[in-house]
This record gives structure tokens, sequence and C-alpha cells, in this order.
């Protein structure tokens, strides 16, 4: 209550900054992924067990599948079903999906704030700027786990490293909680090992560093490290998990044709706060005066190259760049003379106008909220980028057979369309690379396309309207006939059988 009795303006801006974040990071749902998370959190409700087999699809049923995101999917599908009143596009259990993707992207902010040093207003510019980097990966997916215990795990490390507090016996029991709601826990380790080597450079290289950790603490990280080794083995398919992240990266196909999984493209709008934050890093290093820590070079020049490498990990790069930058500002800024003493205690005046100022912003952030949730905004977002009338005519008249359908709608489709089994979704590690690659000759029409269809008894095709299969099969009306549907982006394609043509 203190805190907001004496309203400073800094204390003002550091309220504003979060009220902000959160505002920033309400996203309506329209990722397809977010959508088989939630159906495999309703299968694990309903049928009170964790799959270890796939029952979504036609093409692996039965086969072995690890549900890496489990516990993050009970989650999501809680907070959609406390919110819910069906699976209509605009259904309000969407608010749930938004609230809840942007009550973690703020709380792994705030650890990021708590690792930055200099006053409020270099927090507040460098923190924004690491949000907006970060934001590239934040959607209603198990990943937002991942981003909060990532900042959690660089978080306990900065508290053992610069401020001399031991909280390192709270990271292997993190990492139980980690391995059972997301396969990200690699960056746990990335965070680890990379401060690890980094402090071994710094002993070898600098030893009487301020923020050294001297070898008898080193040891200490080193064996908590070891323990969340076994830690990891902790779910319920044991040690296997261990393996997942490589097993995930080694698939080809998600580095060829997956945006995600990509390198950043730098025309696009969404990459420039990461090109901005990378650039800020290193000019601010580069003119203060400050030496840079080894472990802050291994952490920044690490995850820059895994940010360059697959643009999901921006966000990792966003957590370890953003403290970096804000020690350097700060030590840039001290260098010049240019620091703001904080206000102890505000005047009445002065009070008053922080609280109008206050209530002013948290209005507007309100009314940004209540925007991106409103229904017709949630419906209309939806129907633009999910194929909201081909699931509900699948889920309503399914057409007899199998079905061939785009990867990027399945993990819709098999939320929308439950009792239909998809030929593909987002679910890379149970299909495996050889799979997708000849998923990828069907779509791209290449040798050999109208056999694969033959060959698997496909009996209808849920495409984009203007992809290369979809004109390949109007081609062919003698053997496919086509449903189209107002929203002109979605086709469906029933196989023409002998006895259909004799009707």
């Amino acid at each position: 209550m203190t805190f907001f009795r004496q309203l400073t303006i800094q204390r003002l801006t550091i309220t504003i900054l979060f009220i902000l974040l959160f505002a920033m990071a309400v996203r309506v749902p329209t990722d397809t992924d977010t959508w088989w998370h939630i159906r495999s959190g309703e299968y694990i409700i309903e049928n009170t067990s964790i799959p270890t087999s796939d029952s979504f699809s036609h093409t692996r049923a039965g086969a072995e599948w690890i549900d890496h995101s489990w516990g993050a999917q009970v989650l999501l599908y809680g907070v959609y079903e406390l919110f819910g009143d069906g699976r209509a596009p605009g259904a309000s259990g969407n608010v749930g999906l938004a609230l809840f993707t942007a009550a973690l992207a703020t709380l792994g902010m705030v650890f990021v704030y708590l690792m930055c040093e200099g006053n409020a207003y270099v927090r507040a510019f460098v923190v924004v700027l690491g949000a907006a980097a970060a934001a590239v990966f934040w959607s209603p997916r198990p990943q937002m786990v991942s981003f909060v215990l990532g900042a959690l795990t660089l978080y306990l490390l900065h508290l053992y490293k610069r401020r001399q507090i031991d909280r390192l016996w709270l990271i292997p029991p993190m990492f139980v909680v980690w391995v059972n709601m997301h396969g990200g826990f690699a960056i746990g380790f990335i965070f680890l090992l990379g401060t690890i080597a980094g402090e071994v450079i710094g002993n070898l290289m600098n030893p009487t560093g301020e923020h050294v950790i001297r070898w008898a603490r080193l040891r200490k990280l080193v064996v908590i490290t070891a323990l969340s080794v076994p830690a990891v083995a902790l779910n319920p398919y044991g040690i296997q998990m261990l393996g997942y992240p490589f097993r995930t990266v080694g698939i080809g196909v998600l580095q060829d044709f997956i945006q995600e999984w990509g390198s950043p493209d730098f025309h696009q709008p969404q990459t420039w706060p990461f090109a901005a934050l990378l650039l800020a890093v290193l000019a601010a290093a580069g003119l203060s005066s400050r030496r840079i820590d080894w472990t802050d070079l291994a952490l920044v020049t690490g995850t820059t190259m895994m940010g360059l490498m697959a643009g999901r990990n921006i966000a990792v790069f966003a957590i370890a760049a953003t403290p970096v930058l804000s020690r350097h500002v700060d030590s840039w800024l001290t260098d010049r003379g240019w620091q703001i003493r904080p206000v102890r205690r505000a005047s009445k005046g002065m009070l008053r106008l922080n609280w109008l100022l206050l209530a002013v912003i948290a209005l507007g952030g309100l009314v940004k909220v209540v925007a991106a949730v409103n229904s017709t905004t949630v419906r209309e977002a939806q129907e633009t980028y999910l194929p909201v009338e081909l699931a509900a005519y699948l889920d309503e008249t399914p057409p007899d057979g199998l079905m061939f359908n785009s990867y990027n709608w399945g993990g819709y489709l098999m939320f929308a369309a439950p009792d239909v089994p998809v030929y593909v979704d987002g679910r890379t590690d149970l299909y495996d690379d050889a799979f997708l690659r000849d998923y990828l000759g069907v779509v791209f029409v290449r040798d050999g396309w109208d056999r694969r269809l033959d060959e698997q008894r496909i009996d209808f095709v849920a495409i984009e309207a203007e992809s290369f299969l979809a004109t390949a099969l109007r081609d062919r009306p003698e053997q496919w006939r086509e449903q189209q549907f107002d929203d002109e982006r979605s086709a469906l394609f029933v196989r023409i059988r002998e006895e259909d043509a004799h009707d």
C-alpha cells in the first residue's frame, strides 16, 4: 500500500509499464496450433490419462506419441472452459486464452525487469524494447510457460551472480514442473550451461571481476545443473524427454517450410524489434565504459545465433539481451552524468496528477483489452485466419472416408471437427521428416501426388482454395467434386466413386 500512497513518477512509470505490457500481450487466438493443444487437454481431462499414442489422426493412429506439453494443455483447456460457452468462433473461451497469454507474457517480463539495472526510466525503455522483440513469440500455446520459466531461470542465476542471493535449490524442482509443461525446458539448460561457460572464462580471464562467480560457488552451480538432468526424467515418458529437443530440432521440414522454425525475415516488420534490440546491445556495449561480462557475452552471442537460426528463439534472445542492454545504457548515462535522481516523496498536487495519469492509462489499457477480446473482433479475426466454415461443415456433415488436410489447418480441425481424424497437424515430432516431406510433395503437386492420394485411399481433401493442390484437383472434375465456402479461402474436394458417377 505504501507504493500507492507515494505514487512518485518512478513508481507511476513502473505501473504504467506493466499495464501497457499486459494490454500489448492480449492477442486474439488465431494460431492453429493453439487448438490441437486444447483438444489434447480435453482428451486428458475426459479420459483422466495422459496420451502415449495418437488418437487424433488416421495416418498415425496408435503410433507412439510423446505429448510433451500435456500439463500446459490441461491449463489451456481449463482456462478455455472456465470462460467458454462452446467452440464457435468468437466464443468467450477465447477471452480466457487471450488474458492467460497476456498474464504469462507480463510475468515473464517482470522477471526480465527485475534483472535490469538503472532507474525506472532506463528499465522501462529497455523492457519495452525487449517485450516488442519477444512479442513475436507470444500466442496461446504451451511455449508461454517456457517463456516464463526461462526468464525465472535467468533471474535465479542473476540473484546468485550479482546479488549473492542463493535460490539455486529451486532450479531442479522447477525443471520437474517445466518438463511436464513444455518441451522448451532446453532453454533452462542453455541459460545454465551458458552461465557456467561464461563464469569459467571469467575466472580465467578476469578473476578479480566484481560479479565473477568464484570457483567454489561455481561448483555448486555445476552440481545444481547436474541434478536438473535427472529431474527432467520425472514425467510420464521418463528419460525419453531428455532427447526430445534434439529430436524436434532434427526435423528438417521445420527449418525448410515452417516460418517460426526458419531464420527471421527482416523484410517483415514483426522482426524489426529483434534487429533493434540486437543493434542496441552492440551499440550500448561499445559506447559504455563498462567492461562486458563474460557470461553476458556468452548468453547474448549464443541466443543471438539461436534467434538468427529460428524465429521462435527470438524471445529467448530478448530474455538474455534486455538486462545486458540496461546495464550498458545505465553505465553510458552515468559516464555522462545524465542520471535522474528519484523523487522519494510526491507533493499532494503531484500525487493527484500521478493518480489521474494512472487512471487514464489504466482505462486506455482496459479499452484496448476489451476491444481485442470483443466477441465480434475475435470472430472476424478467426474467420479470417482459420477455416471456420470448413470446420463447421465437417463437424455437421462430414463426408465418408479418410481426409487429407492442410498442415496449417490440422490443429484447428482437430478442435472444431473432433470426430473427423486429421491427416496431419502441428505435431511434427509425431509425423517425422519423411512423412512431412511426402505430404509436401502432394501439396505442391509434385510427381506422383495423385498416386499418393490413391494409395492412401483419401476420400476428401480439405485445403486452401488457392493452393496448388486445389488447382490440380479442379482440373480433374471427373474425379473430384468441389464444395466451396463463403470465406473464399477454404475448399473441400470429395472423390467421385464409380457408384457416384452412375448415380
